[in-house]
């Protein structure tokens, strides 16, 4: 083979590469003095360079938890226990020091969480806090810097139509809405490979979380970077994710190309979630929700009587 050749191919194996590969992680957190909890068991996932992956369950499934442990979010406690592997951009992340997990925060990963609130200063202009995202992905520029020009430009990308004047602003004086798309502009703002969503709409009205959702997916797809959509939503997943993993009781029960998932689940649970969806007001088809910790390694044959032998080995193939 010509050095030419081995380059290219080298180049292709390079761009293939996973962005982010997940590899029997389990995660076991503390729920009490001396009690803890098996949040995430086993499970497996990748993320390619500008794929949209989607991660979808219902509450205390584990997605969030998992989504977490990509960021590098989990609580510092000894009592946290995270097994299996975590690659990003090549690199083992489980069992890095806090150093490495600022550097891939800071520049490999962009998070939107479901609380802005929670995450925003309330005590920093929302201008300055944009400023401090762009300053903190380019340690070597100067904090002197006038970067209000910057700030305009990721407010006006994530959405916002009076950019300068919500750069001014302190995240209470904005709506909800609003503050979501700070969120993103502050994710954006990092230049980031990945983009972790995390439930990014829970708490908004409907014509909101559609507005928001839309300036995801238009800011995912004008940068070029991938996307973890975490949410309980199927819908919304359906709509923007190249594929999907279900999850349940801690595992990934079902995972593949969303349209193949949708059409052909192959999994009961995948195929209650799809039932809710299609009809809501169906008392044969809802779903309750799991307890916070799971006493049986599959409690789902309780919830839905059909689901019978399917479930022995957790996994649909």
């Amino acid at each position: 083979m010509s050095s030419s050749r081995s380059d290219q191919s080298a180049l292709v194996g390079a761009e293939n590469a996973p962005l982010v590969e997940v590899k029997g992680l389990s995660v076991e957190l503390p729920t009490g003095d001396s009690e803890s909890v098996q949040a995430v068991r086993d499970v497996d996932l990748v993320i390619r360079n500008g794929e949209r992956v989607g991660l979808v369950g219902e509450s205390g499934s584990g997605k969030s938890v998992t989504g977490r442990a990509i960021a590098g979010l989990l609580p510092t406690s000894p009592r946290v226990r995270v097994e299996g592997s975590i690659r990003i951009s090549g690199s083992e992340m489980v069992g890095a020091p806090p150093k490495a997990w600022d550097q891939v925060r800071r520049k490999t990963v962009g998070m939107i969480f479901q609380d802005p609130l929670t995450y925003l200063n309330p005590t920093m202009r929302v201008g300055r806090q944009v400023a401090e995202s762009v300053i903190s992905s380019s340690p070597g520029h100067s904090r002197k810097h006038d970067r209000s020009d910057e700030v305009v430009r990721y407010l006006r990308l994530a959405g916002l139509d009076n950019p300068e004047q919500v750069a001014a602003a302190f995240p209470h004086e904005l709506s909800g809405g609003m503050r979501q798309r700070v969120l993103i502009a502050i994710a954006i703002a990092k230049a980031p490979a990945l983009i972790l969503a995390d439930e990014p709409t829970t708490a908004l009205d409907a014509t909101v979380q559609q507005r928001v959702l839309r300036t995801i997916d238009e800011t995912v797809t004008d940068l070029g970077t991938s996307l973890l959509l975490i949410s309980h939503d199927l819908a919304v997943v359906a709509e923007m994710a190249d594929r999907v993993y279900v999850m349940y009781g801690g595992r990934i029960v079902e995972d593949g190309p969303t349209e193949h998932v949708l059409h052909d689940p192959k999994h009961p649970y995948t195929r209650a979630l799809l039932r809710s969806v299609r009809s809501l007001t169906d008392e044969d088809t809802t779903l309750y929700s799991i307890p916070p910790a799971l006493r049986r390694e599959f409690a789902l044959a309780d919830r839905i009587p059909s689901a019978g032998a399917d479930l022995e080995d957790g996994h649909a193939s």
